[in-house]
């Protein structure tokens, strides 16, 4: 009879982990630029990120950042952005496609099936939580407007902001195993960013379910244990992982 292992720590990403964060970008350049349906939302995204985090790394932004900084690095990041699908940007459009897309940032709904998910893990006995990139203030008004904090408690919820490390250094991950008082061999990771969290939590010695929901391509050599393009698909392979026959 199949019977459920220890119990495991699970943690999670957050942005296009728990919520879809296309949607808050997608409607800040309809509302600023006027884009239409058709243009490759889906590829400036990708490149979007991509811009967030080389900025960041180059100012060294994700841990804790000076706020003048930051907001050179998110206007940057639209105007690099843009400027690579061949609509450069106008005086002042950075601005308002930041502010557009900031207040779109808070009107999130989580993925279809991870609050089920999450659910069922905490009622099998296993630690649930969070590890996000960000400023620490702006990373849990999101978290409020997901309503995430009904689930899991805050002190199972680590934002790189307020630590002083970001993902994907793998001091971040090895700080949430001594806070939580779990082994990194024991515990999983399901992220969606290559370079963040994929490479940060394989560095660490987790277990890590890469969720591939936008069919991106690997950015190094590491290995993810798993990969998954939906949350029915991620809960199969904890079910397999977490179950011994």
């Amino acid at each position: 009879m199949d019977k459920i292992n220890a119990a495991k720590a699970i943690f999670f990403d957050v942005d296009d982990t728990l919520y879809d964060h296309l949607q808050p970008l997608k409607g800040a350049l309809q509302e600023v630029l006027g884009l239409p349906d058709d243009f490759p939302y889906g590829e400036a995204y990708h490149r979007f990120r991509y811009y967030s985090d080389w900025l960041s790394a180059q100012e060294d932004l994700s841990a804790v950042p000076e706020p003048e900084a930051v907001e050179r690095m998110r206007h940057r990041r639209f105007e690099l952005t843009m400027a690579e699908f061949g609509n450069p940007l106008q005086q002042g459009q950075a601005e308002e496609l930041q502010a557009q897309y900031l207040s779109r940032q808070f009107q999130i709904q989580p993925f279809d099936g991870a609050y089920e998910l999450i659910r069922r893990l905490l009622a099998e006995g296993h630690m649930v939580g969070l590890i996000t990139n960000g400023e620490g203030k702006h990373q849990q008004r999101k978290l409020e407007a997901l309503d995430v904090l009904s689930l899991i408690p805050e002190e199972r919820i680590f934002i790189s902001g307020t630590l002083g490390y970001a993902k994907p250094d793998r001091r971040l991950f090895e700080h949430v195993s001594r806070q939580t008082g779990s082994d990194s061999g024991s515990s999983y990771y399901i992220g969606d960013s290559w370079r963040n969290d994929v490479v940060g939590a394989v560095d660490a010695g987790w277990k890590v379910i890469w969720f591939n929901h936008r069919d991106a391509l690997p950015e190094s050599e590491h290995l993810p244990h798993h990969v998954a393009r939906s949350y029915e698909e991620v809960g199969r392979i904890l079910t397999s992982e977490l179950i011994q026959q």
